[in-house]
């Protein structure tokens, strides 16, 4: 059921609701009269003023801004808005005021309107002042009312009234036919539209809040709210209607001055309005009296009603012993009607044996005026029953007493409760004492209240020494403070039943001997506050057996890690390729693992990368894995391009049982910054240069080393200048419960993050590891599987490269193309006329042996000069010994004798015939071929 005071404020809300649609649809009436020029819609009757366009936008944003108010609690854009049009409204009246009072502005009547009709003189599309003030006032009104607070509420309220006021005063105009109550001075009149919309809207605005303000005198539900409402209505109506009568009156010859009648009417208005609001503040007040008249009343059957409610037993007794008045508790004590027991005494109430004790405690706290309690045992029906019985007098204002009263509380459950507690703490007694463990019990600051036999045992205490003691003092000294710090973060917030168990703790005796404990703790919930039960254990026996395990644990680990090592091995540094390299070996299990990397020299200014995973972990993993690399290190150094080794490992790790290996195998050209990759089921390998984001390159990805049946493919690419190369295994990206395309996204913006930090230069390579590591990896060094991770660094190529013609005259050629070559990278004489030789040797021996264009490379590295012939013969020269008569065949000894290296590699359309010249530091820059 509704109640009156919401059901009155509902009405209330609903007709200001009402109020604001029908201003809003005047607006809309006028602003679509100037739209489609309907005079009708302009000014509704004939030959009176128009409503002008900025009034009819004024009005119908106050009616929105309402109407959003009204919604009640809304978004905060919808409070926004609403601000905005009462903002609006308030400008516009604001600006046209300031306009008449400056004979001057910004011209915002031409805005909507910029060929108005000019209206007693005045600028064309310029409301009246009246009507711009009460525009003023509404805007005010509104923006107050969204406050929410009393005065800002009383404000609107007070501006709401004063905007009617504007309206009924061009209204009562127009009916009396009395222009000037709608218009001041010589100024534009008020159209009749825009006072009936500020009429509608002055009343929306004032029964917006109906249970706030002024409003809430004429909304409340009580006397005053009607009559109120009542008076409300008699002086907005009644006024204006005999005002209207007398002039009627006057028309037909009764009556004469008119305006005189006009005013009369509005002033009756306006005071019975004040004597109204001042009836319903005296009505207001007599009905808060009379309320507290009927609370009062009320409070005495409470009080009866309380006591009846209450669970004890209560009487009241005169000096006689008579009973005054009992309660229902007594009668359920009693098992009489109160009929039957008022104006009897005890001993016709209760059993005489009971009675007596009971009688004569009434008369000593007669006789004393001081309270009494007592203690009673009464046989009822369903057995003994115990009661805490309280006796107190009641006294004149004379301080004699005329009364005693009684407040007689079954105790028996309490008692009873207190009677199994003593015999449930017996029991836990016997239950401590039978623990195999010490065992104290503490308070909450940590004092010692009970202690079993067996800590007597341990701590070499006497029981009566250790209770009343702290726990902390059972702690050595140098970790005291900490224990009672974990004991104090404990005490303040237990929530598990035991507790510290896995902590380095210790405890010592009274001769001071030290030894490893271990402590649970569990909270005991009882009526003196919070107890805390101890079990302590001397763990000595057992650290020594985990020590003897660890120290046999760590022996075998280092054993196993050793193996790996040595499996491994230590791929040697290449000058041409700077590298930062990180293994970790896994925390889990026995250490080792099936991860190797290899740096292998090809010669000819190439070198290969391997990096490989062996499935699962121990030693059997690390076994596989040293003979993998063996066997990929002969298989690059015999010469097979990537995708020929990984097929000739596949069909090796194919002969293993049950063995499955991921691996990836570049080759990279340092002559002509020319990579090529074969991987099989491996991660893939990210590349970062300058001015690119990292990402992961896109490799052809075969099956992993192991299931056989499926080839794998090769792809080659050429590297952009000063690339940084990222290859890893899968332990770095592979966690519980992630995705690895999550991982390696990871991984890849941290190369990104990592190399924009330090710089992309080969001597960042160290720190951006590092920063990976940590990125990637659980901070705990949780890490369960082995970890590589090898970033390499691409330096740009220095090479020179012509091709020369299968003639004679392309050995002289090619000699000066190569003296040209190194002389400009200043080289040392001795290296160039060792060039020179080898190379002459070298293009003669194409131009008598092989057939088809000629092209000569010079390639230079921080270490050794690099010399190819490549011709379109896929015969190789083969090494043999020249007799003392021959003309040819010393050339190549001559390559062997005076070369660091020289080596043949075959080509789809030929082969290359190389040789290397190794440089020293020196030489690189102008020294001596080393040797």
């Amino acid at each position: 059921m509704t109640r009156p005071g919401v059901a009155t404020g509902a009405s209330g809300q609903t007709f200001a609701r009402a109020a604001a649609a029908s201003c809003a649809l005047l607006a809309c009436c006028g602003l679509a009269g100037w739209a489609f020029g309907i005079e009708v819609l302009k000014s509704v009757v004939a030959g009176q003023t128009s409503m002008q366009p900025n009034t009819a936008v004024a009005l119908l944003a106050l009616s929105a801004s309402l109407l959003l108010t009204l919604r009640g609690p809304g978004t905060p854009v919808l409070v926004r808005l609403s601000r905005s049009g009462a903002g609006l409204a308030l400008a516009i009246g604001l600006l046209t005021l300031a306009e008449y009072l400056l004979d001057t502005g910004p011209g915002i009547d031409q805005l909507l309107l910029p060929s108005g009709t000019d209206t007693a003189g005045e600028p064309p599309g310029r409301m009246s002042p009246n009507t711009a003030l009460a525009l003023l006032l509404a805007g005010l009104a509104q923006l107050t009312l969204d406050r929410g607070r009393t005065w800002g509420i009383r404000l609107s309220q007070v501006c709401a009234l004063v905007v009617l006021v504007l309206g009924l005063l061009r209204v009562y105009g127009f009916v009396y036919q009395v222009p000037q109550l709608g218009q001041i001075a010589d100024y534009t009149r008020m159209a009749l539209h825009t006072a009936l919309a500020l009429v509608l809207l002055g009343v929306a605005t004032f029964l917006a809040r109906p249970g706030r303000g002024l409003a809430v005198l004429l909304m409340n539900p009580g006397t005053t709210g009607l009559q109120g409402r009542w008076m409300a209505a008699a002086a907005l109506v009644v006024p204006p209607v005999l005002g209207w009568l007398r002039l009627m009156g006057q028309d037909a010859g009764l009556y004469e001055n008119r305006m005189g009648t006009a005013l009369v009417a509005c002033a009756h208005a306006v005071v019975l309005t004040v004597v109204g609001f001042i009836a319903l503040a005296v009505g207001r007040r007599a009905e808060i009296a009379h309320d507290h008249v009927q609370d009062r009343i009320r409070e005495y059957a409470w009080l009866q009603l309380f006591m009846d409610h209450t669970p004890a037993a209560i009487f009241i007794k005169d000096c006689a012993g008579r009973y005054l008045a009992v309660n229902a508790g007594f009668e359920r004590l009693t098992g009489a009607g109160r009929a039957d027991i008022l104006g009897r005494r005890i001993e016709d109430v209760l059993p005489r044996a009971s009675a007596e004790p009971l009688r004569k405690a009434e008369l000593e706290v007669q006789t004393t005026g001081r309270s009494l309690q007592r203690q009673d045992t009464l046989r009822l029906d369903d057995g003994p029953h115990h009661f805490l019985t309280t006796l107190f007098p009641l006294t004149s204002t004379s301080g004699a007493p005329y009364a005693v009263c009684g407040i007689s509380t079954d105790s028996t459950e309490r008692i009873l409760a207190q009677q199994h507690s003593e015999q449930a703490q017996q029991r836990f007694r016997a239950l401590l004492e039978c623990a195999p463990d010490a065992t104290l019990i503490s308070d909450g600051r940590g004092t010692v209240v009970m202690a079993n036999a067996q800590a007597e045992v341990l701590f070499r205490h006497p029981r009566r020494d250790l209770v009343g003691s702290n726990v902390h003092d059972l702690a050595p000294a140098r970790v005291r403070r900490r224990q009672a710090a974990l004991l104090r973060a404990y005490l303040a917030g237990p929530q598990a039943p035991s507790m510290a168990s896995e902590m380095d703790l210790a405890a010592c005796d009274s001769h001071g001997r030290e030894f490893p404990v271990e402590v649970s703790l569990g909270p005991l919930e009882t009526e003196e506050g919070l107890l805390v039960s101890l079990t302590i254990r001397d763990i000595s026996d057992r650290k020594r057996a985990e020590a003897e395990r660890a120290a046999r644990y760590e022996q075998q680990h280092h054993i196993a890690y050793t193996l790996q090592r040595s499996l491994m091995g230590s791929p040697p540094a290449v000058k041409e390729l700077p590298s930062a390299r990180r293994y970790l070996a896994s925390v889990q299990g026995a250490g080792v693992g099936g991860d190797w990397f290899d740096f292998i020299s090809l010669g000819s200014g190439r070198t290969g990368i391997v990096i490989g995973d062996v499935m699962g972990r121990g030693l059997e993993a690390a076994a596989v894995m040293g003979q993998l690399r063996a066997a990929a290190h002969a298989l690059a150094q015999a010469g097979l391009p990537p995708a020929r080794l990984m097929s000739a490992l596949d069909a090796f790790v194919c002969d293993l049982p049950d063995q499955m290996v991921t691996c990836c195998y570049l080759v990279i050209d340092h002559n002509t910054g020319e990579m090529t990759a074969c991987s099989a089921g491996h991660p893939p390998v990210l590349l970062a240069a300058p001015g690119r984001p990292a990402h992961p390159l896109d490799l052809p990805v075969g099956v992993p080393l192991g299931v056989g049946g499926f080839p794998h493919h090769q792809t080659s690419r050429t590297l952009p200048a000063d690339a940084t190369l990222a290859l890893y295994t899968d332990g770095l990206v592979e966690r519980p419960r992630t995705d690895i395309e999550d991982q390696i996204s990871l991984l890849t913006d941290a190369l990104d993050t990592a190399l924009h930090t330090h710089g992309s230069s080969p001597a960042v390579l160290e720190p951006a590891a590092d920063d990976l590591l940590t990125a990637l990896l659980p901070a705990d060094d949780g890490h369960d599987d082995d970890v590589t991770l090898l970033l390499i660094h691409v330096p740009p190529p220095a090479c020179a490269r012509t091709e020369l013609e299968p003639r004679p005259h392309a050995v002289p050629a090619g000699r000066r193309f190569l003296t040209s070559t190194l002389t400009s990278w200043k080289l040392p004489a001795d290296v160039i006329d060792t060039a020179r030789l080898l190379t002459s040797e070298l293009l003669t021996n194409a131009l008598v042996h092989a057939h088809g264009p000629l092209t000569l490379g010079v390639n230079r590295s921080a270490t050794e000069l690099t010399v190819e012939v490549t011709d379109h013969s896929s015969t190789p020269p083969h090494l043999r010994q020249a007799g003392t008569t021959d003309e040819s065949g010393r050339g190549l000894a001559l390559l062997t004798a005076l070369a660091g290296r020289w080596g043949t590699r075959p080509h789809p359309r030929g082969k290359t015939v190389w040789y290397t010249l190794p440089l020293t530091v020196d030489a690189a820059g102008g020294g001596s071929p080393a040797r």
